[in-house]
């Protein structure tokens, strides 16, 4: 087999250690395998040691976020390939550490590793911002829901009543519970906005049995729901500074039916701008997870399910796909409707996203703006198979309909 990098290396790369294996073909041809640390001393001293041995190119698997460090020293001295480490398991049986970097090494020299995506340091940075955004979101969702079950141990209907326990007129009574107030008209009579239009049932919804420790469990919940959304403003803050430089970009895709302001920054944050490193928008489907896989065997499928691969960017884009689908007259929603006939509203919507996610590709590699195809791209894309569908479909129902068409229409 083709040796492509006479002079490369393999790290297999853990919490505290890592194991470098140096593979040099040209004269002398040898090995070398050595440990080193993994504070900054001892990754600077790797970087030396590789550099005695004139390396060009180095790969390590992703392994947790133990790469990053190693990765954030060396990108400035020599070719790095991350690997997944899935694509690039060992022989059963022969499992070591000095051994997986040996490994690493023998299939980065006959360039058998695909190297996984790895956006530049300010998209990192970026994506690290939005991800924990999410993740705080979630953590808000799940104190709302522990305040509702305090309230249903209490007996407080208040969720059957307000569409939102944390809204305006939810956070004034659930303040006044905390505060000791347990009188269902004066805490009904807190209401704002249509709210108050439900005086009779929230007075019935608030009468309960509140306890000293309901109102500590409250409070203690409203104080974590308080300090999350002052974290969320200085997120929101972070974020906006750093999608400064490439806001344009990120603006393009907001003209995409159901492409927030957020939902852009996270999908930007997710791929970047820079669509070199996908050759083509097929490539970025894939890497994302939201094309069928691949698994044939003697001819026949094994299976079309989606890889488990792109949790973020893909739970973005679905959910922004639902968004889409509800735009009338828009080429999105006919496709839904479309495969949803055929495969289901689940497998609708993944294609959706992969259509959206195929426009953002192409969006911003030229940087225009998104084109809407229509909601009659598919009947214009062939009339006549439509026309037999429809006819079929009226045969099927026992009705006999002469066809015409008129004088104006495409034949």
């Amino acid at each position: 087999m083709q040796v492509l990098y006479p002079r490369c290396a393999g790290l297999d790369v853990h919490k505290d250690t890592i194991v470098a294996c140096v593979r040099c073909v040209s004269p002398p041809m040898h090995q070398e395998v050595r440990s080193f640390g993994t504070t900054t001393t001892e990754l600077l001293a790797l970087g030396d040691w590789l550099a005695e041995h004139d390396c060009t190119h180095v790969a390590m698997e992703a392994t947790g976020v133990y790469w990053k460090p190693v990765w954030h020293v060396l990108e400035s001295e020599f070719e790095l390939v991350l690997a997944n480490a899935a694509h690039i398991r060992n022989v059963p049986g022969r499992k070591s550490d000095v051994n997986d970097a040996m490994w690493i090494a023998d299939l980065l020299a006959h360039g058998l590793i695909r190297s996984s995506f790895v956006p530049p340091q300010a998209i990192q940075q970026l994506r690290d911002l939005t991800r924990t955004r999410k993740q705080l979101v979630r953590e808000l969702s799940q104190h709302s829901l522990r305040i509702q079950k305090v309230l249903e141990d209490a007996n407080l209907k208040l969720g059957s009543v307000l569409s939102d326990v944390l809204g305006k007129s939810g956070r004034a009574m659930l303040d006044a519970i905390v505060a000791g107030q347990s009188d269902p008209a004066h805490l009904a009579a807190l209401a704002q906005g249509t709210a108050r239009n439900k005086s009779a049932e929230l007075r019935e919804a608030l009468r309960g049995r509140i306890t000293e420790h309901h109102r500590t469990m409250l409070r203690l919940h409203l104080q974590v729901i308080d300090a999350l959304h002052r974290t969320l403003a200085e997120l929101d803050a972070a974020v906006g500074k750093a999608l400064a430089p490439i806001r344009q970009r990120a603006r393009l895709l907001t003209t995409m039916p159901g492409v927030s302001d957020l939902t852009a920054s996270v999908v930007v944050a997710e791929i970047g701008v820079d669509m070199s490193r996908f050759p083509t928008a097929g490539h970025l489907i894939s890497w994302a997870g939201l094309c069928p896989r691949s698994d044939e065997s003697a001819g026949k499928r094994r299976s079309t399910r989606v890889r488990k691969s792109g949790t973020w960017i893909k739970t973005t884009l679905v959910t922004a796909a639902w968004a889409a689908v509800r735009v009338k007259s828009s080429y999105l929603r006919a496709q839904f409707l479309r495969i949803k006939a055929r495969r289901g509203a689940k497998k609708a919507i993944l294609a959706v996203a992969a259509s959206m996610l195929t426009a953002a590709y192409h969006m911003l590699r030229d940087g225009t703006e998104y084109n809407d195809l229509g909601c009659e791209h598919f009947d214009r894309q062939d009339r006549t198979k439509t026309i037999r569908r429809l006819m079929k479909r009226l045969q099927d129902l026992g009705c006999e309909v002469p066809v015409q068409a008129h004088a104006g229409s495409a034949s």
